[in-house]
């Protein structure tokens, strides 16, 4: 199967780049859209290329590089009442909410600013350049990722 490149978003006060780089794996768990959902636990794959954003961030934008190191299996923290991710409805044998595991690859010097990516050619079609594109996991292409991936590492 050919990889595919996803945009991951995390806000800073939960998790950085830097913790990322510091724990060198984890989950990503969490996540309540059923589209992003759709997208870990039937499209993303181990060695899949992940840009790291930064969201509700001064600036918000790319910080870096993960990779997908586990794909999607269920979201255990929806079964675990008092967390922050408890779902009562959610089914053990049918689970409503999965998650996958992302591991650093690199860390940029500098954010590449959602300013950036609206005003960089060859990102007009980019999902997060788009008008109310709130998404937490979305596909990226090929040329996209290669794009983010050369400015993340000019600066």
């Amino acid at each position: 199967m050919a990889r595919r490149y996803w945009l991951m978003k995390c806000e800073p006060a939960a998790y950085t780049i830097d913790d990322l780089a510091r724990d060198g794996e984890t989950s990503w768990e969490g996540v309540r859209n059923y589209q992003a959902r759709n997208f870990m636990r039937d499209e993303m794959q181990v060695g899949d290329g992940v840009l790291f954003y930064a969201s509700n961030a001064d600036p918000a934008g790319v910080t870096g590089l993960a990779k997908i190191t586990r794909a999607g299996y269920p979201d255990a923290f929806a079964w675990r009442k008092g967390h922050k991710y408890f779902d009562p409805d959610t089914d053990r044998n049918n689970p409503s909410w999965y998650m996958v595991d992302i591991g650093f690859v690199e860390r940029f010097n500098g954010t590449v600013s959602l300013e950036t990516l609206k005003q960089t050619k060859g990102l007009e079609q980019m999902m997060v350049t788009r008008k109310g594109s709130r998404l937490s996991v979305q596909p990226v292409t090929r040329p996209e990722y290669d794009i983010v991936v050369r400015l993340g590492r000019a600066l």
